[in-house]
């Protein structure tokens, strides 16, 4: 029960945090199934497309992109404490692709201005590669890329000593 109610307050946490980005972005929560969790924000909600979490991500930037939306950010539920301003660093980049680094190798958030098809093929998820390995797919298919500003994610149980930590 203490995963569950923590990841219920990670996500009302980030929630917070993208609402304060309104009213220049639009914010929609994606979850892998349908659920009236977080009704006390007045977001659009949409389920996840199937497929491995590439396929998931892709799905969702190239669902935006279609929708005529300049620029596309996907934030992961699991960062505590993360500033504002790290989001918008990268929502600022002028790169097709921006991802804020997390300290074990992976990211916290990736903006997207251009997608490509095989931009996660080969993405070795949950490793401590992912961020390289998404930095070279996204490189080989003409994507420009940058990164924005490390932080932290919640991934195991000894991730939790970290909450204590932040500001």
């Amino acid at each position: 029960m203490r995963a569950l109610d923590l990841h219920i307050s990670f996500v009302r946490e980030a929630l917070v945090l993208l609402d304060s980005l309104r009213p220049e972005a639009d914010i929609e929560l994606s979850t892998d199934e349908p659920t009236t969790a977080w009704n006390e924000f007045a977001v659009a909600r949409t389920v996840q497309a199937p497929g491995s979490l590439g396929e998931r991500i892709y799905a969702a930037l190239a669902g935006a992109l279609a929708a005529g939306r300049p620029q596309v950010i996907i934030l992961g539920s699991d960062s505590p404490g993360l500033p504002i301003d790290h989001l918008r660093v990268l929502l600022a980049s002028p790169a097709d692709v921006s991802l804020g680094p997390a300290e074990d190798g992976g990211f916290y958030a990736m903006a997207c201005r251009k997608i490509a098809p095989a931009m996660f093929d080969g993405v070795r998820w949950s490793a401590g590669t992912t961020l390289q390995d998404t930095v070279e797919a996204s490189r080989r298919c003409g994507l420009t890329v940058e990164l924005g500003r490390p932080w932290f994610d919640i991934d195991r149980p000894e991730d939790l000593a970290r909450l204590a930590d932040a500001p």
